[in-house]
């Protein structure tokens, strides 16, 4: 369903077109996660859901994929007015 959105969100990844917000760094420490990890998600995954921003109206997409050790991890992402994909947070499901 969202099939142009995942093709773009994995191209920032092979072109390491992204940044991480700090809420998104503390939630992959937290989960035992590395940037490996979060890539793999991004590379293995499918978007689940996509929601609206109330604030700024901006798109956020969830990522469901698999980390390096093959567990599940949601991201949530958005491509930032810069073109830049943004990890907003990271967890395992």
């Amino acid at each position: 369903m969202f099939e142009r959105i995942l093709n773009e969100l994995q191209e920032k990844i092979r072109t390491r077109q992204y940044v991480m917000t700090t809420h998104a760094e503390e939630e992959m420490d937290d989960d035992g996660l590395s940037i490996f990890d979060v890539e793999s998600v991004i590379l293995s995954g499918e978007i689940i859901e996509r929601q609206k921003d109330q604030n700024t109206g901006e798109w956020k997409y969830l990522v469901r994929g698999e980390a390096l050790n093959r567990k599940i991890a949601i991201a949530v992402t958005k491509i930032a007015l810069t073109g830049k994909l943004v990890f907003i947070t990271v967890y395992r499901e």
